[in-house]
């Protein structure tokens, strides 16, 4: 339990040349223009330009290619035939500038700092919405009804309990074992438990149960790691006051759940909800397209989500606040030593591959953070130390010209310091959010009978055709 007034420490191809000017010139029409749009059939269908289209010029030969435009006016150049036309592919390392498939899920408008889930503003959900309800809305597409809610909320309430022979799996692992690593496995393993499961991965059952049981086993993950009692779930608490308390109760005193901090954990599980394709959720569709069953899709999007550059981020955040604090929290040196070209540093929780402007979540995240700190009186030197480099990023010429703006990740590490929760769970906090987006992409790819397994090209760039010598010649 949170104590009163604490201090916490701590190229394309070569020889092709494009010629889209025609591209270039759509993006600058007003997105509200009919332009001989054909009317779309659903809402996550692009729809097809009549009459513009991009040109491809190579080896003498100029291939027409369809503009593709979604309901909120974003282009792009459909290259589904053009191998099969010129036998050649494109190249994007990275799928920078690639759309993967068509979605109807999450909005992002990273010049304008826009971010929606199935067209209602991160805003407006982040302030008004529950947990439960987002996740709803993410993998159904629309709002829930009263009743509706209800029945949802219930089940992610009655599924929450794990199978009693699953804890001998805790039992397994040492007690160093990453929280990320546990909840892949365990996840992975539900399928064992479920072999209806197979083939028919997106029922409604079966989300439900993911996003109940998920939360159980992330708690007993951090329980077993500390060595304390597993705490079962509490069918008298919501979502994210069942998980806190499966996270800091003890079988020896009462726990009184911080109404400020139920409330910032909604706030930061929706933030992480969903975001559009990126590595994780590519991940999830990438592994269900093989008809791979839920448990497993899921479990490898954790596996993605893992990594540094993905959903370790907040955690690289905040052990860089650690290390300006034990060193003077002279942040101004570390600001110079990131403008040094010749200097490795990197400021962690600036820049985002998308936003080109303010991330939305970050300016959420940054009042939650305020409040929470102050209804607990704690007073943190690392969110001192955040906000001077915020105004270094907003303010200094050479991040404003970079739109170095601070993220998702540069409060969010701060608001789990302060909940208590443990900086290598943070990951795993991740993971808890972005499950319902995951569950929509992947029931998404499976209600879409036009979906096939993904399957990208590439350029061989290894050795040629050459023979094999025997051992004792080489």
């Amino acid at each position: 339990m949170v104590r009163s007034r604490r201090r916490v420490g701590s190229r394309p191809i070569a020889s092709i040349s494009r010629t889209v000017e025609q591209v270039a010139s759509l993006a600058n029409q007003a997105a509200d223009s009919d332009n001989g749009l054909s009317e779309s059939k659903t809402c996550t269908e692009a729809r097809y330009t009549t009459m513009d289209s991009a040109k491809l010029s190579l080896g003498g030969q100029d291939y027409e290619l369809p503009v593709v435009v979604g309901t909120e006016g974003e282009r792009g150049v459909d290259i589904s035939r053009f191998r099969g036309e010129s036998g050649a592919i494109t190249l994007d390392s990275g799928y920078g500038n690639t759309g993967s498939c068509q979605s109807g899920i999450c909005f992002i408008n990273g010049e304008q700092g826009i971010l929606r889930y199935r067209g209602y503003p991160i805003e407006q959900l982040a302030e008004q919405a529950s947990f439960a309800e987002v996740s709803y809305l993410l993998i159904y597409g629309e709002l829930p009804s009263a009743a509706q809610l209800q029945e949802f909320s219930d089940g992610l309430t009655y599924h929450s309990m794990i199978h009693e022979d699953m804890k001998k799996f805790f039992e397994g692992y040492p007690a160093s074992a990453h929280p990320m690593a546990v909840l892949s496995s365990m996840i992975s393993s539900l399928a064992t438990y479920y072999p209806e499961s197979e083939g028919n991965g997106d029922d409604d059952l079966n989300i439900i149960r993911i996003l109940a049981k998920s939360k159980t086993m992330a708690a007993w993950s951090y329980k077993k790691s500390i060595g304390q009692p597993l705490v079962y779930p509490q069918n008298r608490l919501s979502y994210c006051a069942d998980f806190l308390n499966m996270m800091f109760s003890v079988p020896t005193e009462e726990y009184e759940i911080p109404k400020v901090l139920e409330e910032a954990l909604n706030v930061l599980f929706i933030l992480h909800a969903d975001h559009e394709q990126n590595c994780s959720t590519s991940t999830v569709r990438m592994v269900a397209s093989s008809q791979a069953n839920i448990f497993a899709s899921l479990s490898a999007g954790i596996c993605a989500l893992w990594g540094p550059l993905h959903g370790g981020a907040n955690q690289k955040v905040l052990e860089m606040l650690e290390m300006i604090r034990q060193d003077g929290s002279d942040y101004k040196k570390y600001v110079d030593m990131a403008k040094d070209k010749d200097n490795d540093f990197r400021m962690m929780g600036f820049g985002h591959r998308v936003y080109k402007n303010f991330d939305p979540r970050a300016t959420i995240l940054r009042k939650a953070c305020d409040e929470v700190l102050e209804q607990l009186g704690i007073d943190d030197p690392l969110l001192d130390i955040a906000k001077q480099l915020e105004d270094v990023a907003l303010n200094d010429e050479y991040f404003v010209e970079r739109k170095l703006y601070p993220n998702v990740d540069f409060y969010s590490g701060v608001l789990y310091r302060a909940m208590g929760i443990p900086t290598d769970m943070f990951t795993v906090m991740f993971a808890l959010g972005r499950l319902p987006g995951w569950i929509a992409h992947l029931k998404e790819l499976r209600d879409d009978p036009t979906s096939r397994i993904n399957r990208p090209r590439q350029i061989y760039t290894g050795a040629t055709a050459r023979d094999y010598t025997p051992v004792a010649e080489r």
